[in-house]
Parts: structure tokens; sequence; C-alpha cells
């Protein structure tokens, strides 16, 4: 009999907890026991895995006796404040927030590109950033094959990054908009709905933000390259669950786009969707739901006199692969 895990999810109630349940039980993962942990105002209510109603628990100190897995959506603050008694415990922590990512002790890990990684850990494993994820199950597969030296980035990310109160902000303002009622933005800077932000997190003085410069280090940790150039425009856009990028890659090694497509095509956790002439390309619209990151759009970067450079776009789930799915997926590699 396949040994069954005591599994502890701490901020159970938010959209990428909800999204963790979900994928757990999607994934036949062999949870003994599922404990479900929220903020007091949560505590006493149930929500429901294979069947069975589990009441929501207060996270606290003592959550974790007894558990195997503690995957963590509650933001850093918490991370940080728990981090101390889930290994005590004798738990893993998966985290999914930004707290540990760049500690030299703490692996961070997407399966299909860095599952070797995993064995490093000390009690702690990070989840990256969803765009960094989403990225990465992509461009990872052609670095191995052809040596990335630069990409330039510019994201398309949907309104989930701030969690269910960015993906009703957006709802909530296209109504207001087509009412021609007035606006008031609270989940971002400005107004979401029919518009671009071009600013994810805070700035640095640099002028980039805290989100474009954790593609850049997170990529380079996760490669084990800390001469990669990389560099970022994250913009959030009017689009519920699923996040997009255009990458602009320049290899060590000439690459014809028949070739990135070969490669891709035999990559764990990609779909080559790459046929213009039939209008099929990577859509945040097919990606929401989707486990797998799309691919497409892929073409030989015409601005260069070689062939090493080359362009694509990818679209993924920021809720599924972006956040629970890649947590759960690590949980596996466990």
């Amino acid at each position: 009999m396949s040994k069954e895990f005591n599994v502890a999810i701490a901020g159970a109630t938010g959209a990428v907890g909800i999204e963790m349940i979900k994928t757990l039980e999607n994934r036949n993962f062999p949870v003994k026991n599922l404990r479900l942990l929220a903020s007091k105002r949560s505590a006493g209510k149930t929500m429901t895995f294979k069947g069975t109603e589990i009441t929501i628990e207060e996270l606290t100190e003592d959550s974790f006796k007894d558990i195997d897995i503690a995957l963590f959506s509650a933001g850093s603050d918490i991370s940080k404040k728990f981090r101390k008694a889930v290994v005590d415990a004798g738990a893993v922590m998966i985290d999914n927030s930004s707290a540990f990512r760049m500690e030299d002790d703490v692996p961070l890990i997407v399966p299909e590109v860095n599952p070797e990684d995993v064995k490093l850990h000390n009690g702690v494993i990070a989840n990256p950033n969803c765009s960094t994820i989403i990225m990465l199950v992509a461009v990872a597969p052609l670095h191995k094959a052809k040596k990335l030296k630069r990409l330039v980035a510019a994201t398309y990310q949907a309104t989930s990054g701030a969690g269910a109160k960015g993906m009703a902000e957006l709802e909530m303002q296209t109504r207001q908009l087509l009412n021609e009622e007035a606006i008031s933005p609270e989940a971002f800077a400005h107004r979401i709905g029919f518009n671009l932000i071009p600013h994810i997190d805070s700035f640095y003085d640099n002028g980039y933000t805290k989100e474009e410069l954790k593609m850049l280090f997170e990529t380079r940790k996760m490669l084990h390259d800390d001469n990669l150039q990389v560099s970022c425009t994250c913009v959030r856009v009017p689009i519920m669950r699923a996040h997009s990028e255009a990458l602009n890659l320049e290899f060590e090694n000439e690459v014809t786009p028949e070739e990135a497509r070969k490669i891709l095509a035999g990559a764990p956790g990609v779909i080559v969707v790459d046929d213009p002439a039939k209008l099929e390309y990577p859509m945040p619209i097919d990606a929401t739901n989707q486990d797998d990151i799309l691919v497409g759009r892929i073409r030989q970067d015409i601005s260069r006199n070689d062939k090493c450079g080359l362009d694509i776009f990818v679209s993924g789930d920021q809720v599924l692969k972006g956040a629970a799915l890649n947590a759960v997926q690590i949980a596996e590699l466990l």
C-alpha cells in the first residue's frame, strides 16, 4: 500500500487555497488527513474535499502537529511567522509567497525545470513567482538544448495575481463602466476595467518593479546561471486568471523555429499551439483551467544577423500552474 500523508493548507479560503484543495483531489494526491487553516474569522466554516465536509481551523503555532506537508498561501508575513512552527513539528513547508525564495538553503522549484533541487531543502521549499513559473516551463527546455544567454519579457498578467479581490474588482468595474457608473479602484493603483497598468508590486530606484526583478533573480536561481541577462516589463491586464508573456530569447547556439517546436513538443507541461494559418496561438481564454502552458507564435528574431534568437508567446493559468498546481507537484516530488 502506498504511503499517505497528513496535509495542511494555510490560507485555505483564498483563491489559491481553494485551488489547492481542488488540485489535491483532481490529482488524487495520497491524503490521509487534510487540515484546513485560515484566519480566526473563517474558523468554524466548512469546505468540501472528496465529498467530505472539513471544518476550517484557526491557524496557530500548534496547527502542524502530525502534519507531513504544509502548503502555504497566506502571504509572506504569515509564512515568516509560522516557518519555525512548521519545521519544528517535522513538516515540510511548501510556500507560495515571496518570503523565502532567494534564501540559499530554500530550494525554488518548478518540477518540470529543476526537480533535482528539491532534495536540498531544510524544511522549506519555495514556489516561484507565477510569471516566472509560466515562463520557465516553456523556456527551460530550450535553455537545456541551446543555452539561453539573454531574455526580454513583456507580461500580460491577469487580475487573479492580486487574489480573489483582484478578480472581483475587474468584474465589478466592467459592470460599472458598461453602466456608466463611478469607479473607485481598491485592489489596483488605477482602474483595471478596459485598461492596462504597467505596474505590479513596488518600484525600485532603478525604475524596475519588485515583480520584474523577481523574474530576473528567480530565473537565475532555478537555471543555476548567475550571468543570465533578464529584463522584464510586467503589466496588469483586464483578464481573469491566465497570464500571458511575450518573450524574446537569445541563445549561445543557433536554433530554428522548427527545432524549437520539436523541443517544446517533447517537453513536460507544455502544449504547442502554433499554426497562424489556422489562427491558432496561445490565448488566456484557452489557458484558463488548463494544467499545461500554451506556447506559440514561435518565430526567428529578424532583428538579428544570426539564427540565435527566437520570439515566442506563452499563456498559463496563474491560479493553477502559477500557484496551486505547482505547489502540489512539489508535494508529489517529495
